[in-house]
């Protein structure tokens, strides 16, 4: 990626949150950050990365970001690192014992929780790491707080010599807005300064931090109740008193105008002082946050009456549809005065991009039979829907390798006959899978693995990662050799190949081949992204209506760029009734991989007679920021 012109924008800016907490960062004088892709946060680093003045990476995972952060917040440099709730999971053993250590220059860690589960395998509240970890959370609720915040962030870092949780969800990281922003504040590195009883965390110095933690974690309490960030908005309506934070506070000042609310930027540890005296002044007290009931909780467990989960939903966004009924159910006024939810929109089921060389694996494993298959975190997730359905267990991160080990040795005598395929791609093996497979090679599994090399964290938006040769500015980069990684981690040279997705019947031999093999197998496809600009597009394809049959093998395939034009039911001569599906090819979105030609066999399927104009159409486009 090219650098910012120079001079960085300055003024008033239209920016997403990601956009905004990557300018607060610049702007707070960071000199290091580093992530690992994952919705809502990727953007944050992209970003960050155009930005003069500092260094940035993508991590091989969150753990190692954290750790790459850390390391320079040692060496007295500020430092930043992004990652989605999940991320943070990853990351925790580190994080669990830097509370202890603290840090040196400023450290600041963004995590974007997926409220609704727009692009997650759950939901979680990231906010139970201030608690477990005794560390200070943060929450802004929109692109201008997003920016201001980070500065005050890192202060917060330096004055308690902690790290610092800064918590957003996916409404804050996407949500564009108006953000004044500013200039760079220059914080030169100060240098590493050798201190074996702090740094260096064996059980005799860890015991020493733990004290020091929890009267920090008091200090900290004390800067919450006075802290600017955490303000009481009065308000005419005093039925209601609101206690909220982040995206929520947004939801409650549209419903609520007139209601008097207590904004707690500054969340944990909470004030609980401040919400006391807040209290008092209202004849009921709900707390609105997203997700769980951090602070209704720990106000009912100081004493302080509240509702909050008992009127509000545990799971999704506090949007005013569903924050309405429920208030209004409290103060017993009618539902129909509440205001509509609005109209629902049309579903749009997800499903991979035109031409991806993932549809041809899938289109295969469908074929295939006695099979059992682990999937992973990906893009190639989707394998399990329709018309697919070639995926049985999708966990987290590097999963695949651990399950399908455990399904192959746990296996009962109906199983007995059953081949156990894992599915990986080239960044999540690099982010976690490397170690399961150590793990099915060292213990002798009989599995065989998919290894999806299409040269980019594909579901985030095409970013860059080891496997592929370029770093986060799109420079050349040392690139690993995956033969040769998978080789290195126990697997027998006979038992790797390389195949290419988009030839089928390759694809299939090999898929065939290594299941029957009785001993770890690698399979790795090697076509890229259709999103990237490794991929080699051609003329679009065009399907000839004389000579379709309607058998629907191509609409197996699951392309989005075949269209079902009508059907019809035929009666073959033995009698059995069959469903026909005519077809058309979209071809504009086209990219002519030929994947389709491949399951028709009455060449109904030929090169548009004209160029079309090839677009990057993707179901997933309308996501994450316009990346698929």
């Amino acid at each position: 990626m090219s650098a910012l012109p120079q001079p960085v924008p300055q003024g008033i800016l239209f920016l997403s949150g990601n956009e905004a907490i990557a300018r607060g960062v610049w702007q707070a004088g960071a000199r290091v950050a580093a992530a690992y892709p994952g919705t809502p946060s990727t953007e944050i680093l992209e970003v960050l990365s155009r930005y003069p003045d500092l260094y940035s990476e993508w991590s091989v995972n969150e753990k190692v970001s954290l750790e790459v952060a850390y390391g320079a917040s040692l060496a007295g440099s500020r430092a930043f690192c992004a990652m989605k709730h999940v991320g943070l999971n990853v990351a925790s053993d580190a994080l669990m014992t830097m509370t202890l250590t603290g840090v040196n220059a400023g450290l600041v860690i963004a995590v974007a929780d997926d409220v609704g589960l727009s692009s997650s395998q759950n939901e979680q509240d990231s906010r139970f790491w201030g608690r477990f970890a005794h560390l200070p959370v943060m929450e802004p609720s929109d692109s201008q707080e997003a920016c201001d915040f980070m500065p005050l962030a890192f202060d917060l870092s330096e004055q308690f010599r902690t790290p610092v949780i800064l918590r957003l969800t996916t409404r804050i990281c996407h949500v564009k807005g108006r953000v004044e922003v500013g200039q760079r504040k220059e914080h030169p590195a100060t240098g590493f300064e050798k201190d074996p009883s702090r740094w260096v965390m064996v059980p005799g110095n860890a015991k020493g931090r733990l004290p020091l933690m929890y009267a920090r974690e008091t200090a900290l309490r004390e800067a919450a109740g006075t802290s600017a960030l955490n303000r009481v908005e009065s308000g005419t309506d005093k039925r209601i008193g609101f206690v909220t934070c982040g995206p929520a506070y947004m939801h409650v000042r549209e419903s609520y105008p007139n209601a008097p609310i207590l904004k707690l930027g500054f969340s944990y540890p909470l004030p609980l002082q401040l919400v006391r005296d807040f209290a008092a002044t209202v004849d009921q007290l709900v707390v609105v946050e997203e997700t769980e009931p951090l602070m209704e909780n720990e106000l009912k467990a100081a004493g302080i009456a509240c509702h909050g989960k008992d009127i509000l939903p545990v799971i999704g966004e506090l949007s005013p549809g569903v924050l309405r009924p429920a208030i209004a159910g409290l103060l017993g006024e009618p539902l129909d005065e509440v205001a509509p939810q609005g109209c629902k929109v049309f579903p749009r089921p997800p499903t991979m991009c035109v031409a991806c060389p993932h549809l041809g694996i899938y289109y295969t494993l469908a074929q295939v039979r006695n099979l059992t298959i682990a999937g992973d975190i990906g893009c190639y997730t989707l394998g399990a829907g329709h018309p697919w359905n070639a995926l049985d267990t999708c966990v987290s991160m590097g999963a695949s390798m651990g399950v399908a080990l455990g399904l192959d040795k746990g296996r009962s005598e109906s199983d007995a006959n059953k081949r156990v395929l894992a599915v990986i791609g080239d960044s999540t093996f690099l982010h976690m899978g490397m170690q399961g497979l150590v793990d099915i090679t060292y213990n002798r599994g009989n599995v065989t693995v998919l290894l999806l090399d299409n040269g980019a964290v594909g579901m985030t938006g095409g970013q860059d990662n080891p496997a592929n040769g370029h770093d986060i500015h799109g420079n050349p980069a040392p690139r690993i050799d995956l033969v040769k990684l998978v080789e290195a981690l126990g697997v027998a040279p006979a038992r790797i190949r390389k195949v290419n997705p988009y030839e089928l019947p390759t694809l299939f031999k090999a898929l065939r081949e290594e299941l029957k093999a009785e001993e770890p197998s690698v399979i790795i496809t090697d076509q890229p992204c259709v999103l990237t600009k490794a991929y080699g597009r051609k003329n679009g394809l065009q399907v000839l209506e004389d000579k379709c049959t309607g058998c629907g093998n191509c609409v197996d395939v699951g392309c989005p760029a075949i269209h079902v034009t009508r059907r019809e039911t035929a009666i073959k001569p033995s009698g059995k009734e069959v469903q026909l599906s005519f077809v058309r090819i979209e071809t504009a979105a086209c990219t002519g991989c030929d994947m389709c030609v491949r399951t028709c066999g009455l060449d109904a399927i030929v090169p548009a007679a004209a160029k079309h104009t090839v677009v990057n159409f993707s179901p997933l486009s309308l996501v994450n920021g316009g990346k698929a």
